[in-house]
């Protein structure tokens, strides 16, 4: 009797996928051989110190900007001249200021948006309740908040329904209820299968919203995975503690070993089995051994970490 047939995995692909994407300007190289892979329906957290090329690769992903060199897949399908206009359709974004007529209400934007773009009334609706702004779209944008232009912004970016939504910086500025209205707006987006890529240098921000980060630094990508991967990769700080850190030190000089306070030496990036080295060499002189520990560490931590040393 035969073995039924093996039905292979599916695989989906990336929604959003580029190949050595490079954009130079006076010879100078802005964005560099980056290769991003977003998958379908998780919160992508672009990070990356001001200047690094965050902008002018979401602008290179929207066609706004032609690369250099290198290819810019999106749901599968390159985005060229021919494709451009089918899958921006497919696309919300707010980058840079947040748009709208400030000298006209909130309605009448999103109308503005209908007629554009030849959307129904039920789009605008949905796209206005998923902001939670229905309660103001009466007033004119000029009265607006920044958070609620915010949403205004994001709202405008929903109305054609997209598969992807890319935001540049959208809690720059705000206080932070508007900055939590948003974290919980992204997640409920994900929820609902939009995927969204997000750039913020609120480090702590993208911490709580995204799922996947990203980390550029100098046009390059030095960082790309979950934060669990992040944080594993990092190899944060052993810390012992022991009867004298003096002696200590001395004696793990081969590991790079400091003071780090009190009965505490620190050592950087050890892994398990050589942390257990340590501690025998420490035995071995009779230095009493209390505890041992890694250094906590928060993702601004690794950031500055990577960002200043040019990756892992």
């Amino acid at each position: 009797m035969s073995s039924p047939p093996v039905t292979p995995p599916v695989v989906t692909p990336p929604v959003v996928a580029t190949e050595n994407l490079t954009k130079t300007y006076g010879g100078r190289s802005v964005v560099d051989d980056l290769n991003l892979s977003i998958p379908a329906g998780c919160v992508y957290g672009f990070l990356g110190p001001n200047g690094s090329g965050k902008s002018t690769t979401m602008k290179m992903l929207l066609s706004l900007i032609q690369p250099t060199g290198g290819r810019v897949q999106i749901m599968g399908r390159p985005m060229t001249r021919g494709t451009r206009r089918e899958l921006l359709g497919s696309i919300g974004s707010l980058i840079e200021a947040p748009p709208g007529y400030a000298h006209l209400t909130g309605a009448e934007n999103m109308r503005l948006v209908q007629r554009l773009l030849g959307l129904n009334r039920e789009q605008i609706d949905d796209a206005v309740r998923t902001v939670r702004l229905q309660d103001q779209m009466d007033k004119k944008v000029r009265n607006y908040s920044l958070g609620m232009k915010q949403r205004l912004g994001i709202a405008m970016a929903l109305a054609r329904r997209p598969r992807l939504l890319i935001l540049d910086e959208p809690t720059n500025g705000l206080d932070p209820a508007g900055i939590e209205e948003i974290r919980g707006l992204l997640r409920r987006l994900a929820d609902d299968g939009v995927t969204v890529m997000v750039s913020s240098h609120l480090l702590g921000e993208i911490d709580k919203t995204a799922n996947v980060l990203g980390i550029l630094s100098q046009g390059r990508m030095i960082f790309q995975g979950t934060r669990s991967e992040l944080m594993t990769a990092s190899a944060p700080d052993v810390i012992i503690s022991c009867s004298d850190p003096q002696a200590a030190v001395a004696t793990l000089r081969p590991f790079d070993a400091r003071h780090a306070g009190r009965s505490d030496v620190a050592i950087p990036a050890l892994d398990d089995q050589q942390t257990a080295g340590a501690v025998a060499a420490l035995v071995g002189q009779r230095i009493g051994v209390y505890g041992v520990r890694r250094d906590e560490q928060t993702l601004e931590d690794v950031f500055m970490s990577l960002t200043a040393g040019g990756g892992l």
